[in-house]
């Protein structure tokens, strides 16, 4: 058996022709869900980049793997300490692992490892293919890497590929030559003038006026990602520039699904195509960013063709990736680990009646922000300990089955609801430091270290100030130094 892992960066679902999307992104990613299972409600449970990967490889929640920030203290992983044997168990049962036990040569393509120093991801590979540019690299490049690879090994069976494409990351980088084939295409519907007027207005990192996070400078090697968006009509590039980037990774799949097509090896290929997070496209006003622990940040893609399962079919229930690893698991006949927090969902593959494995999910983000979420029934709990200077509330709640784009906040006019978004957070935790050999919840060392990497307050904020102060958000930038306890220089 072979297995194809499509690991495609900040792809959001609600943006992939599969889902639902009304743009015809993913022409060849729709193949896998024609031929396979689809799943509607999966979530990453810690976001973004490097905590995500984090659960994924290891089967566990950030709060226990220890890896919840993109700096600091909390960008490492928790030490197994003095049980800790010749190799670290934490590594002798992760998701690469899974595949070697079971027989598979495995094999990645990514520059995850090195753009994060997340040595760890790499353990359970035979081979590690680094393109070398960090995440600065195409899905041309990757593909090229990836065809070759299979070429190589086009007689051989029993292998895990896993082939990692940027593309709709940061900045939108499909080459010139792809062109916009949604030029004509509409925006979506519920950012209208209005409500552009009033992001503009908005304070926070990755806003309008500050698509680079913190300033507008725009890069001439990137002219898909624009600095800042002043009027209306410019809108159109931030959202085109993202769907470039799904459609071209797309288009790099298509090339390897019809490698393995001529080579005969399609039919008993297994393929998995998912994403680390989705992205921020005007949702609470950031664009261009995956900075919070709402809906479309931690909304991710999962598609599986599974060879002998079922095809065509959609599963509704709640599920986090990090889920994969026990699924994985349960397919290739391997024993769990206790320490996993995953559950698997292997039977929704069979297409079979699977009844639900979880009612509620956890979401993290402390890498912007601060935050822990609860995704219940119909509904999005957000509490903010740090708000990345977006002058987020403590509580925010969000009904995304009617308002997907979180534009209504009714936690003032649902209090029980939000009670009951705090109580799933709150078990939740309870229960993960009872489960946890650390005596500390890696949110309180992001905190007492500065904040998120994103937005800590003894490197960004001074000069975030004076930008909003330039920029006539005089309101904002007085807020913001009333709550970081920073001098109003209209009170000197």
């Amino acid at each position: 058996m072979r297995i194809l892992y499509l690991d495609i960066d900040t792809l959001r679902p609600d943006h992939m022709s599969c889902y639902g999307y009304q743009r015809q992104t993913t022409p060849n990613l729709d193949l896998i869900a024609h031929e396979g299972v689809l799943f509607q409600n999966c979530y990453t449970s810690d976001a973004p980049c490097l905590p995500s990967r984090a659960a994924l490889i290891s089967g566990k929640f950030g709060i226990l793997n220890g890896v919840t920030g993109h700096g600091g203290t909390a960008a490492d992983r928790f030490l197994t300490g003095p049980a800790r044997d010749f190799t670290d168990q934490a590594d002798e049962s992760n998701f690469f692992n899974i595949f070697r036990h079971a027989g598979f040569y495995t094999a990645s393509i990514s520059t995850f490892p090195e753009r994060h120093s997340a040595w760890w991801f790499n353990a359970g590979l035979n081979e590690w293919i680094n393109e070398g540019q960090r995440g600065g690299e195409t899905a041309g490049q990757v593909g090229e890497l990836a065809r070759k690879w299979l070429i190589q090994q086009q007689d051989n069976d029993n292998w895990l590929l896993h082939v990692h494409l940027w593309d709709p990351h940061t900045p939108y980088r499909a080459p010139a030559s792809f062109g916009n084939p949604f030029a004509a295409d509409p925006l979506p519907a519920w950012i209208d003038q209005t409500r552009f007027e009033e992001h503009r207005r908005m304070t926070g990192p990755h806003g309008l006026q500050e698509l680079q996070m913190y300033d507008s400078v725009s890069h001439p090697a990137f002219p898909r990602q624009p600095g800042s968006v002043s009027a209306f009509k410019d809108l159109r590039q931030v959202f085109d520039g993202y769907d470039c980037g799904v459609a071209y990774a797309d288009q790099i799949c298509g090339q390897i699904f019809r490698l393995l097509q001529a080579q005969g090896n399609w039919d008993d290929t297994a393929v998995i195509v998912t994403g680390d997070h989705g992205e921020n496209l005007g949702e609470l006003g950031i664009y261009s960013e995956h900075a919070t622990a709402d809906h479309p940040t931690c909304h991710i893609p999962l598609v599986i063709k599974w060879p002998g399962t079922g095809q065509g079919l959609a599963d509704d229930h709640l599920h986090y990736q990090l889920d994969l690893l026990p699924t994985l698991a349960d397919l290739l006949q391997q024993p769990h680990r206790a320490d996993w927090s995953g559950r698997s969902f292997a039977p929704a593959l069979s297409g079979g009646q699977t009844p639900a494995t979880r009612d509620s999910l956890v979401l993290s983000q402390l890498a912007h922000v601060c935050q822990r979420s609860a995704r219940f029934g119909d509904w999005l709990y957000i509490r903010t300990l740090h708000d990345g200077f977006h002058l987020f509330p403590g509580e925010m709640l969000f009904n995304i089955t009617e308002d997907p784009y979180e534009t209504e906040d009714l936690s003032a006019a649902r209090p029980d609801i939000c009670d009951q978004g705090a109580r799933i957070i709150l078990n939740w935790h309870d229960q993960a430091m009872l489960d946890s050999p650390q005596t500390v919840d890696p949110m309180w060392t992001v905190i007492k270290e500065g904040g998120p990497y994103h937005a800590q307050k003894s490197v960004h904020l001074a000069r975030y100030l004076e930008r909003l102060e330039k920029t006539g958000r005089h309101a904002g930038a007085s807020q913001l130094r009333k709550e970081y306890g920073m001098t109003d220089p209209q009170d000197c």
